[in-house]
Parts: C-alpha cells; sequence; structure tokens
C-alpha cells in the first residue's frame, strides 16, 4: 500500500476520534459539574489525561519507531472503546478515582493517534520540500482542531438531548467502526525507524527541539489555565449559560482556532525562532486586554468572544509554526521518537494549565475574579514561552552554521 494512502487512512482515523475526543471532555465535565463536584475536583479528573500523555507519548514514539505505526493506532482507538464503553455502562456508580483513571486510559488513546498521525506526514512530504511540510502539517493540525471544536459542541448537545450514558455508547460504537475499517485497510505496518530503535535514542540531543519543547510546555499551559474548566464553569456558573450553548461557544473558538492554523502558512512563511518569539509575545495583547475589561466591569459574553477571538488568532499561529518546526528537525528515521518527546512536552504543560485552572479559580472566586486571576497567570506563562525563543534562535544558528561547514 503507497504511503500517501496509508497516511490518508491514519489520518482518517485521527479525525474521527477527535471528534468523540472533544465530546469526550464536555460530556464529562459537564455531567459531573452537575452532579456537584468542585472546580477542583473535576480538575483533577483530567489530571491523569495529561499525566499520562508524558509517558505515552516518550513510549509511544518508541513502540512507533520499533512496531509501526499501525500498532499505535490500533492500540488508541481500542482503548478509546475501552473508556466509552465503561464510562457507559457505570454511570451511576462514577467516582473521582474510576474517571480519573479512565481519563487516563482516553489521555493514553489520544496520545497514540496523534503521535502516529503526525509522524507519518515526514514519510508521506519529499525530503527537503519544506514549504509543502509546512502546509501538510498545518491542514492536518487545523483540521483535527477544528473537529474538537465540532466535538465540544456535540458534547454539549448529546448531553442536553440523548443524556451522557447513550452518548458514550454512541461514541464506543463509531470507534468500533474506525477500528475495524484501519484494520482492513492497513494491511502492512507502517514502521519507522526500524526494530533497532532503543529507549536512549528517546531524548533528543538537538538543542533546537529542547529548547521548542519547552516553549511549547509553558505555550499549551497558558492556554488550558483558562480554557479547559475556568472558561466553561464562568460561562454556565455566572453567565447563566446552558451546557449545550457553552459547548456551542468553545466549539466555535476551536473551529476557528483550527481555520488559522491550516491557513498559518500563507502569512507566516516558514517560521523559525525570530517568528515565533514575536508571535508569543503578541499573546500577551488579548489576555491582558480582557484583564481590563474585566477590571472595568465589563465581564460578558461580547468582551470574552472578542478577547478570545484575537488570542485564539495568535495562538493558532503560534500553533501551526510548533507543529510544523518540530517535524522539520526531527531526523527522518527518528521522527516519531522526535514528536512523541516534543509532545511529552505539551502534555507536560497541559497537565500544569489544568491543575492550575481548578486550583486558581477556585482559590479566587470562581467568578470573574476567578477568570481573570486564570488570565494572569496565563499572561505570565505566555512570556516564560517567550523568553524561552531566545536559546532556540541561538541553537538554530549554531546548527546552520554547523550545516555550512
Amino acid at each position: 500500500m503507497p504511503d500517501l494512502r496509508q497516511y490518508a487512512v491514519v489520518t482518517s482515523c485521527y479525525w474521527g476520534f477527535t471528534l468523540t475526543d472533544g465530546a469526550l471532555r464536555t460530556l464529562v465535565l459537564f455531567y459531573l459539574y452537575g452532579l456537584g463536584y468542585s472546580p477542583l475536583e473535576v480538575a483533577s479528573l483530567f489530571l491523569f489525561y495529561e499525566a499520562f500523555g508524558v509517558v505515552t507519548n516518550l513510549a509511544g514514539g518508541w513502540i512507533a519507531a520499533r512496531f509501526g505505526l499501525r500498532s499505535t493506532l490500533f492500540a488508541g482507538l481500542t482503548l478509546q472503546i475501552v473508556a466509552c464503553t465503561t464510562l457507559g455502562l457505570l454511570a451511576a456508580q462514577l467516582t473521582i478515582p474510576l474517571v480519573m483513571a479512565l481519563q487516563a486510559m482516553s489521555g493514553v488513546a489520544k496520545d497514540l493517534t496523534k503521535m502516529s498521525s503526525k509522524s507519518f506526514i515526514k514519510h508521506v512530504v519529499p525530503a527537503g520540500n519544506e514549504s509543502r511540510l509546512m502546509k501538510a502539517v498545518a491542514v492536518l493540525t487545523g483540521s483535527k482542531n477544528a473537529l474538537k471544536g465540532v466535538g465540544f459542541f456535540l458534547g454539549g448537545a448529546l448531553l442536553s438531548t440523548i443524556g451522557f450514558v447513550a452518548a458514550n455508547y454512541a461514541m464506543a460504537l463509531l470507534l468500533v467502526v474506525m477500528l475495524l475499517a484501519a484494520v482492513w485497510l492497513l494491511s502492512a505496518p507502517a514502521k519507522t525507524s526500524g526494530a533497532k530503535a532503543s529507549w536512549r535514542q528517546i531524548l533528543s540531543r538537538d538543542a533546537r527541539i529542547n529548547w521548542l519543547a519547552a516553549a511549547r510546555l509553558f505555550l499549551f499551559g497558558s492556554r488550558d489555565v483558562w480554557f479547559v474548566l475556568a472558561l466553561p464553569i464562568f460561562l454556565t456558573a455566572t453567565l447563566g449559560w446552558t451546557t449545550a450553548g457553552a459547548g456551542g461557544f468553545l466549539a466555535v473558538w476551536v473551529i476557528g482556532y483550527g481555520v488559522v492554523q491550516a491557513l498559518a502558512p500563507a502569512y507566516v512563511g516558514r517560521g523559525g525562532g525570530t517568528q515565533l518569539l514575536a508571535w508569543t509575545a503578541a499573546l500577551t495583547v488579548p489576555l491582558l486586554g480582557l484583564v481590563g475589561l474585566f477590571a472595568a466591569g465589563y465581564a460578558n459574553s461580547w468582551t470574552l468572544a472578542l478577547g478570545l477571538a484575537c488570542f485564539g488568532f495568535v495562538f493558532a499561529t503560534n500553533s501551526t509554526m510548533h507543529s510544523y518546526l518540530i517535524v522539520s528537525y526531527a531526523e527522518h528515521d527518528r521522527v516519531a521518537m522526535r514528536v512523541g518527546f516534543y509532545y511529552m512536552a505539551n502534555a507536560a504543560g497541559r497537565l500544569i494549565g489544568t491543575v492550575l485552572s481548578g486550583f486558581v479559580f477556585q482559590v479566587a472566586g470562581m467568578g470573574s475574579d476567578g477568570l481573570t486571576a486564570c488570565l494572569w497567570v496565563s499572561a505570565a506563562m505566555v512570556g516564560a514561552s517567550a523568553l524561552l525563543c531566545l536559546p532556540l534562535r541561538a541553537a538554530e544558528a549554531r546548527y546552520s552554521q554547523r550545516a555550512a561547514r
């Protein structure tokens, strides 16, 4: 089977998985908050989702390098089927430890499928064609996030219509169909670097990758510190939105975010440390703007929509450059391990952001004060990400000098 066809199958599965992943996040958040769990308790439910992502990206890169991307894709789909089915079966007996365990399973599933799809791009795009590589990464990443946005809306809508149990069963059924199709169509393993891959090769010795990963950690922490929990609860508990309305708002934001990612190559070029520094620093403008509007008494739906639209545009541009740079930096025969290492930092940032989202929002007041506090923390993390772009630029310069010799 040609690489392009295998890539199409892997990507289609990733898209379908992403739809269920976004819906599951919204379902669990609103369902358990509606049962009376506190914001910090709800945030704790997602800790294992992110924590296991750290481990999965390291181990998943090695597994894919040794056994092929086909194995990691099948494992990811299977784990998500088990998670959705169990949530449906035990909906009346859900406890914090049980949901955390199932979220851990879902987190492992998400990172296995993501790593499989993004790593395969390196094997489809001809070596040296950086423009085409960036466009391919941007389209994949942008379309994935657009579908995740649809998933957010779908989760809120399903909870309001057919309920928590039926929604989980429906998603499990969809995933089963996808898995069977993948087993049938992916008849040959899609290996990346062969059976000689060792654990020692997982950690990168390329300074560019290490600094980029560090910047990614703070970048995604800056988003999730307000997006994971503070924003949806603020919309429903403070502004009085329905769960379907809040899910729809998150969906529109993420869909727009995905569209910007897909279009970003048209106005950022190939990107690099210098551009990344400028675009990261620009994220402080909408964040501090929202803080100012909230302080002036304008904590309402319109100011949120405007501020988050501006933040989403700049953040999506940053994310596109990040996703392109890691695939570009990675060696062709070790791309799965390099992508895995990089997204380990991404998962760590999301983990930190998730913890802070529940803690800061609850301690600061769970209303406009809580969301404002989360925005301040977000701005601080953006500043840290921007500072880390400085050594990234230096590492790029050293690499270029060595390559020119």
